[in-house]
């Protein structure tokens, strides 16, 4: 492990984006995060009706020609639009100066659980109807998964390292970690990392839906998703992208850029147990927090906030609960713990970049933001998850969990600089 004295090997964030229905902006996201909003509604994208779910935190009143070249819009996938955009907004935020960087060591990792799913759904639509020749020349570039770090790298004339992640719901997670591994490593001296995902379509929904996996309070959406409450009945989905500009302490200092916090540690784990139903003794999980802790060289109680997966399904918030119980021990019950996702909803691959930006945000403010519709605890979720009210509170060390399908685990560990 290097050592973390070294400004070299040390990587802060300084910029930071975000693209979700309760704020195009980071700014408005957070206002919204702190007022207790729920981002949740009947879907509008399509017709709902035949599938079991029909509720999701989508991004409306969008339009991405705002934000960037209307030709690269209609070339590219609705999940690429938001986390171009967010791109945008992290570099801007950072103050990033291409012209003044050596854009051989820029690089990019945006990921995506499911990538370009309009796009896959609208072309098969064309082919069905119409035939083979009409299909677009770009339906691939537009639906692979690495193809927004791709259009952000040319638009920055970034030419380090750049791909995208896959790892279901752990993807913006595995992306910001690897991305600092990469940094600490000297591969590169800043990354532009984070996820995106646009998978509110009727295909992904049909499909999430037979699995059972889905909230199906349809006539209450405002109140259907309910992270360690005892009443939860599945995820609702999101959409968006949260994006973090990382860099070397060395290089952020060479530049006086602002410095938002560290991002101290980093671990990924794999259950080893099941394709989608984490492991009941939340042993992957707690590995991943185990080593995140000593990658970041934190003890648990030098930890003041979880900002938790909390997927609000029955067995994600009871495993969280217990691998959170096993690392932390007595300090468990002195944490606070809260899942946004009760008002973001889950967005899949993007959700650890989204959530790693709160977890940045409540380092800088000092509140944090609550799980909202927690009103009938779960007696196997008993510790502290900040419910329904945003909350004062001393944050210098936040640990971010995100899970995902094949078993695969993700925890970061950011801190005050």
């Amino acid at each position: 492990m290097e050592n973390p004295a070294s400004d070299s090997r040390r990587v802060v964030v300084t910029g930071l984006g975000v693209v979700h229905g309760l704020g195009q902006d980071v700014d408005t996201f957070w206002a919204s995060l702190l007022a207790g909003r729920n981002g949740i509604d009947r879907i509008s994208r399509f017709d709902p009706s035949d599938i079991a779910c029909q509720i999701g935190a989508e991004v409306r009143d969008w339009d991405p020609a705002q934000h960037m070249d209307p030709k690269e819009v209609r070339r590219n996938d609705r999940y690429t639009h938001f986390g171009f955009i967010a791109a945008r907004q992290a570099v801007k935020d950072a103050a990033l100066d291409m012209a003044k960087s050596d854009a051989d060591r820029v690089g990019v990792m945006i990921g995506s659980g499911i990538g370009g799913m309009w796009t896959y759904e609208s072309q098969l639509k064309v082919m069905a109807e119409k035939g083979a020749r009409k299909v677009s020349p770009f339906t691939i570039p537009s639906l692979i998964g690495n193809i927004c770090s791709g259009l952000v790298a040319i638009d920055l004339g970034a030419r380090g390292p750049n791909f995208g992640v896959v790892s279901a719901c752990a993807t913006a997670t595995h992306a910001l970690g690897e991305a600092a591994h990469m940094i600490r490593r000297g591969d590169a001296d800043v990354m532009v990392a984070g996820g995106s995902e646009a998978a509110i379509t009727p295909f992904a929904f049909a499909a999430f839906s037979s699995m059972k996996a889905m909230s199906t309070r349809n006539d209450d959406p405002a109140h259907a998703c309910r992270p360690f409450d005892s009443q939860r009945d599945g995820f609702v989905m999101g959409e968006g992208a949260g994006v973090m500009v990382l860099e070397s302490l060395e290089h952020a200092r060479s530049r006086g850029a602002r410095v938002y916090a560290e991002l101290a540690g980093y671990a990924a784990t794999c259950d080893a147990f099941h394709i989608t139903q984490p492991d009941p003794d939340g042993k992957g999980l707690s590995m991943a927090m185990k080593r995140a802790l000593a990658s970041a060289q934190v003890k648990p109680e030098d930890i003041d906030y979880i900002n938790a997966h909390g997927t609000s399904t029955p067995y994600n918030d009871k495993f969280e609960t217990l691998a959170i119980k096993r690392i932390f021990g007595d300090h468990a019950r002195r944490l606070a713990i809260s899942s946004t996702k009760s008002m973001t909803g889950h967005l899949l691959g993007a959700a650890g970049g989204i959530e790693s930006v709160i977890s940045v945000k409540s380092i800088q403010t000092g509140m944090l933001a609550p799980t909202i519709n927690l009103q009938h605890p779960d007696p196997e979720c008993d510790l502290d998850y900040v419910p329904n009210q945003a909350r004062a509170a001393r944050v210098r060390t936040v640990l971010s969990n995100n899970l995902g399908f094949g078993g695969q685990n993700a925890s970061i560990i950011l801190r005050a600089v």
